[in-house]
């Protein structure tokens, strides 16, 4: 007698630059992780970014957000590119993601930093011994603030020309993502470090204000404040003593950047953008590396594909709820660095490589595919 196998429903955005490289390791390694599991993923590929705008003369269609909606959850690659990086145009790649974001209401940025105990020494410009206990998670906030605000672009041409972006917050949108961070913060080391400038920012101020509002709501969370600046700082001179960072959108896209930097590249780190708005499954949410679609690298088969295939893990854990598949991607990233697999940004750059293979996209997600068991070559 046939099973009907679990199926889930994915929307597939490859993007642009080596967007469609990192895109195709990750999407492999989730099908290696479903045959092995037994369970069907059904996608669906849509345009987005400057490949959309070639297409359609849009960043992305109202109608590619409509049927993203209606899938389990969204990869995505990279968008963007020296093709369409007039800052002065009506329509730019990063259109689509302020569309996806805004349009499906996902308003936390999830980016979780960790460092890998065989490269963290050789890839981080951070001291071993700063790096060694790091484990951290930013929460960023994602559909308001400056990104968001009304703005009125400099005049053309003239001598003495200004411009005004505006900065608006308000109390839902704080409330629903400390609300979020605390939780996440509970499932970790009970420590939540709110990140904001309130000696000079009124949106600041309200955001410290509403944290504290809350935390007696939390009272097993030890709750603390930064000012931004101090932050920024502290990550550099003291990584290991933060647990779970939140802050408004124009600071968590800068912190998390730096923060990423501990543990040694971009290429490295996973994302989860995620909403209230549940499936049948999970949390409905957009899945991407944190880097961007680095052009000069496309079609050179030199990208760091873990970021992306790391994304994939999240995407099956928090939308398609099964932490098997999850489990299982992240312990076959683990066992592909331990065995000494590593990418150009990766790379020890002196001293002792014995034991270090130097690989491309398609040999790192290689040898992560044949760590979960099943060796197919990126498609």
């Amino acid at each position: 007698m046939e099973v009907d196998l679990p199926r889930y429903r994915i929307a597939a955005i490859p993007g642009d630059g080596v967007g469609p490289e990192v895109h195709a390791a990750a999407r492999s390694v989730l099908e290696a992780a479903a045959n092995a599991l037994e369970f069907g993923i059904d996608w669906t590929e849509i345009l987005a970014g400057g490949a959309a705008i070639d297409a359609y003369g849009v960043a992305i269609r109202p109608e590619d957000v409509a049927t993203a909606e209606a899938t389990d959850a969204i990869l995505l690659g990279a968008v963007g590119g020296p093709k369409w990086d007039d800052p002065t145009a009506k329509v730019r790649p990063e259109q689509a993601l302020f569309a996806l974001r805004g349009g499906l209401g996902l308003f936390a940025n999830l980016r979780p930093v960790a460092v890998h105990p065989a490269i963290g020494a050789a890839s981080s410009p951070l001291r071993p011994e700063l790096v060694a206990r790091v484990d951290l998670l930013i929460v960023r906030e994602l559909t308001g603030g400056l990104y968001f605000g009304d703005r009125t672009e400099a005049a053309v041409g003239g001598t003495d020309r200004s411009a005004v972006d505006t900065l608006p917050y308000s109390e839902v949108e704080i409330r629903r993502v400390v609300g979020l961070a605390y939780g996440l913060a509970r499932q970790r080391r009970q420590r939540l470090t709110s990140v904001d400038k309130a000696n000079v920012l009124a949106t600041s101020r309200l955001w410290r204000r509403i944290v504290e509002e809350m935390r007696s709501d939390y009272p097993d969370v030890e709750t603390s404040h930064q000012l931004v600046d101090s932050c920024a700082m502290l990550l550099v001179k003291d990584p290991a003593r933060f647990d779970v960072l939140v802050t408004e959108n124009l600071f968590g896209d800068i912190l998390s950047d730096e923060a990423s930097m501990i543990a040694g590249s971009l290429g490295l780190l996973p994302s989860a953008s995620l909403g209230e708005r549940r499936t049948a499954h999970g949390t409905f949410g957009l899945y991407e590396p944190i880097h961007g679609s680095a052009p000069r690298m496309t079609g050179l088969d030199i990208a760091n594909p873990i970021g992306t295939i790391l994304s994939a893990a999240m995407l099956a854990r928090w939308s398609l709820g099964r932490e098997d598949a999850a489990a299982a991607i992240e312990a076959a990233v683990v066992a592909a660095l331990d065995a000494g697999f590593r990418t150009a940004d990766i790379l020890p750059a002196e001293g002792d490589r014995s034991g270090v293979t130097a690989v491309g996209t398609t040999g790192m997600t290689q040898a992560v595919l044949d760590r979960i068991g099943v060796g197919e070559a990126v498609a």
